[in-house]
């Protein structure tokens, strides 16, 4: 099957950079990204490439180069699912906030919505690609609303999950690990199959492209995640050991890392994991466990959340510990509010839970992101619904310096690991701030002799005191 036309619903941190990279391998494919929002595709379509509304290394140079030659950004969702041959499904699955399956099972409202526009406006067969993380056996949902709403049309539907790390997407895409896709095993789903692999083999060398069944497909997606976050937590764990015993967890990381059996990746302590995908999907998985009556499973990884709380809770604590069990009306300067560096991405990070923490507690808040804005940090803060939006925006301000962040600070928290932080002036940090100055640095990122030497009194997630 001859693909020419692609359609992407969700022009998101997935949709966008995928597409675009989709676009720039392969100049003969027209790639049509759409959204509802309108805001969001102004800004995919925006002259200035610094104001694209997902931030990615590299992404604006792709974007600079294919869009308007066959890369293009629509609010004409209709038109785009019509003329395009294979559609990619890459919307948002947040977690439950209602109802059966509350604060674990994947909200699939969005993708019902897709499936059932995808259907009224489809005259033409059609290849219908999940992109979006969801739970096991989504396809066959898909799939009924699709052969039961559509206009006699037949649709193939394929699991394509994406393995993508935020701040290393687009070399992620470039030269992917792997590629998965999950058909059907009959003859037409078999055809389906092919016709994506003949995309990504543009670009993507064919014994890192895997073929399963979708069932095979849409679980290897949780399964990695979880086993991703799982690392994260067993480290941090043993972080809070390392504080208790003396030893260093960056020590016994690297020790451990060494072993073949288990590789040096995600063992670097923190105070703890954010973004899109991990709590989500462990919470989804430990919903389909327990669905199923698998009760020691879901109560295994559910371990694993509770152990990242944990480790934002006890962060916080430390902060209001360490400042004599008060921090009403003191400043902490939070440097970072992204779940991690070289992305503007902050669902789920850390540093949301450890403010509204010390908010609790009555602190005064400064924060600087290098690309985070000022809209998204209060967003996320309201989101909580902790505290009216006004209290919120008295406790807490947003800078655009770093200095000035840290300007009169009892303590800075060190919440994202951007390289700009650890090339800082620390001794003009230092001389503006109250004595004596504290630096939580939850990301390990900063140079300890140096800041002890100065002055500071320093705090990193797994040194215990010797």
């Amino acid at each position: 099957m001859n693909i020419k036309n692609i359609c992407c619903i969700g022009a998101g941190y997935v949709g966008g950079p995928t597409m675009a990279v989709i676009a720039q391998k392969c100049p003969h494919i027209k790639v049509t990204v759409v959204d509802i929002n309108d805001a969001r595709i102004a800004a995919w379509n925006n002259d200035d490439l610094n104001k694209l509304p997902v931030f990615e290394p590299g992404l604006d140079a792709i974007v600079k180069q294919a869009r308007g030659r066959n890369l293009f950004f629509s609010t004409n969702v209709d038109k785009a699912i019509d003329e395009a041959e294979m559609i990619f499904i890459s919307v948002n699955t947040p977690t439950k906030t209602y109802g059966k399956g509350k604060g674990m099972a994947a909200d699939l409202k969005y993708i019902e919505l897709c499936a059932r526009q995808i259907a009224k406006v489809s005259k033409t067969n059609k290849i219908v690609v999940e992109k979006s993380t969801l739970p096991v056996r989504t396809a066959s949902a898909i799939k009924s609303i699709l052969d039961n709403t559509g206009n006699d049309v037949q649709f193939q539907i394929l699991s394509n999950p994406e393995f993508l790390a935020e701040g290393t997407a687009v070399s992620d895409l470039l030269k992917p690990d792997r590629v998965l896709i999950g058909g059907d095993t009959t003859p037409e789903g078999t055809k389906a199959v092919n016709a994506l692999v003949g995309i990504y083999a543009n670009w993507v060398p064919k014994d890192r492209i895997l073929t399963t069944n979708v069932w095979s497909s849409e679980l290897s997606k949780l399964t990695a995640n979880a086993f991703l976050a799982q690392r994260v937590s067993s480290i941090n764990a043993m972080s809070e050991i390392c504080e208790k015993t003396g030893a260093d967890v960056n020590e016994v990381a690297k020790a451990i890392g060494m072993d073949s059996r288990i590789g040096s990746k995600f063992l670097k302590a923190s105070v703890g994991f954010g973004g899109s995908c991990f709590q989500k999907d462990i919470l989804n998985l430990v919903y389909i466990a327990k669905s199923y009556g698998l009760d020691e499973v879901a109560n295994y990884w559910e371990q694993v959340i509770i152990m990242n709380n944990h480790q934002k809770q006890r962060f916080s604590d430390n902060i209001v510990r360490t400042l004599y069990n008060t921090v009403s009306g003191k400043k902490i300067a939070f440097l970072g509010w992204a779940f991690k560096k070289d992305t503007n991405d902050t669902r789920e990070s850390a540093a949301i839970n450890v403010a509204d923490n010390l908010l609790n507690e009555q602190a005064n808040i400064s924060v600087y992101d290098p690309k985070v804005i000022e809209e998204r940090i209060y967003s996320d803060l309201d989101y909580l619904n902790t505290r009216s939006s006004e209290e919120n925006k008295a406790l807490l301000k947003v800078e655009s310096n770093p200095y000035k962040t840290c300007d009169k600070a009892h303590a800075i928290a060190v919440l994202t690991e951007w390289d700009e932080f650890a090339n800082y002036d620390w001794q003009k940090i230092y001389n503006k701030m109250q004595k004596p100055a504290f630096v939580f640095d939850g990301r390990g990122i900063l140079d300890q002799n140096l800041l002890e030497d100065i002055g500071f009194v320093y705090y990193k997630i797994g040194k215990g005191v010797e």
